[in-house]
């Protein structure tokens, strides 16, 4: 399994316009493009006092279930004309690690 870790930053007035934009158009729209290999994502959150940063964890199958997500290039960042109207700043290329072990916890 292949994490692609990304970060982008916003300034904190932008910061929650930014996050419902993420959950209201941009995951669903990932989503909806039903992906072979693509499994979840997640977003975390992290105020830095003059900005807030924002990362994104996906989880795929695969770097080809990466590439059918981000295209050949597929380290190259995924940023949709609105998210980045928005944010102040973004990797420009995102990070891929090879998923080697998960734990999880007991279920309540």
């Amino acid at each position: 399994m292949i994490a692609r870790i990304w970060h982008g930053y916003t300034t904190p007035a932008n910061a929650d316009a930014y996050e419902a934009l993420l959950e209201s158009e941009i995951f669903t729209g990932i989503q909806g493009r039903r992906i072979p290999g693509f499994r979840d994502i997640q977003l975390f959150r992290r105020n830095l006092g003059g900005e807030v940063e924002f990362i994104t964890l996906m989880r795929f199958d695969s770097l080809d279930a990466v590439r059918a997500f981000a295209g050949e290039d597929y380290e190259a960042a995924v940023v949709p004309p609105k998210a980045r109207a928005i944010l102040a700043r973004f990797d420009e290329r995102s990070q891929h690690y090879e998923i080697k072990t998960e734990l999880k916890g007991e279920t309540l």
